[in-house]
């Protein structure tokens, strides 16, 4: 069985969790090319200028100026960085930086859930500022830079929160504390999505009734639990049937179904293509 490519960190010292660069010096020579994997750490690019190609979960962003680019683990991404762009890329994951304060955890579940963010000349301005500092706690290691760059990281994903448009899976619709379960739920789905299928389930992690949970995903987007599981399940079939070479029956399984063909069925229903016809045009 063929798993999707897991890029990691390979920063000398990324036993720390942590790394930031400058992208000027990653593209001195020639373009960055990656084709479609997945990563087990946050990833996040800062273009102050550029230009190239970037799909994130088969979704085409376009790659400008003044853009932030946010992946969560376990998405799948394909980049091109043309040779001549400028900013930042960081990365880190949940070891060096998960905050278990609300409303720090918030703040970074919903920023993490804006893919692409666009932001003015003078906003991104803003978020450039932070993030040389942060370049320079991190190359100085300093006394204590570690804590440092985490105080800094919570400026900074606020500051994202605050300048960039809402991401388009979630409107402004409903109260702060819907939106605080609705990504709670998003979050859960992404990480249970094989093994739980069932509102029921989701609801009683987050100690909800199924009415609870449902009447919170339909006042936030408009979409009922079971909607949203669905679109989960289609997602990492989507991802297992373009960057891997499994056998149908095979991601069927690792999806979590039992019946193959239940599972055909389901993707078909979705997306109105069979698995096999969905690889072939797409791929």
């Amino acid at each position: 069985m063929k798993e999707i490519s897991i890029r990691q960190i390979t920063e000398p010292d990324f036993s720390e969790g942590f790394a930031i660069r400058e992208i000027e010096g990653m593209l001195s020579e020639k373009d960055l090319v990656q084709d479609l994997h997945r990563h087990d750490f946050f990833f996040v690019l800062f273009l102050e200028k550029g230009t190239g190609e970037h799909r994130i979960d088969f979704t085409n962003y376009p790659v400008d100026n003044y853009a932030v680019f946010f992946m969560r683990p376990g998405q799948v991404h394909e980049l091109i960085l043309k040779k001549g762009s400028k900013g930042y890329l960081m990365q880190f994951n949940r070891d060096f930086y998960t905050p278990k304060e609300e409303p720090i955890n918030f703040v970074l579940r919903k920023v993490s859930h804006k893919n692409y963010c666009p932001l003015s000349v003078e906003r991104f301005g803003r978020i450039l500022a932070q993030l040389a500092f942060i370049s320079e706690e991190y190359i100085g290691k300093r006394e204590h830079y570690k804590d440092v760059i985490k105080a800094s990281l919570e400026i900074l994903f606020i500051e994202l929160v605050r300048q960039s448009s809402s991401p388009k899976e979630i409107t402004k619709n409903g109260n702060e504390y819907s939106q605080n379960q609705l990504e709670e739920f998003l979050e859960l789905l992404q990480k249970n999505i094989v093994n739980y299928k069932q509102v029921t389930k989701y609801a009683e992690l987050m100690h909800l009734t199924t009415f609870q949970l449902n009447k919170i995903t339909k006042e936030t987007i408009g979409k009922s639990c079971s909607q949203l599981i669905n679109e989960q399940i289609v997602l990492e079939a989507k991802r297992n049937l373009l960057a891997t070479t499994n056998q149908i029956n095979q991601i069927a399984f690792d999806l979590g179904f039992e019946d193959p063909s239940y599972f055909i069925r389901f993707f078909k229903k979705n997306t109105n293509y069979s698995p096999e016809a969905f690889r072939k045009n797409f791929k």
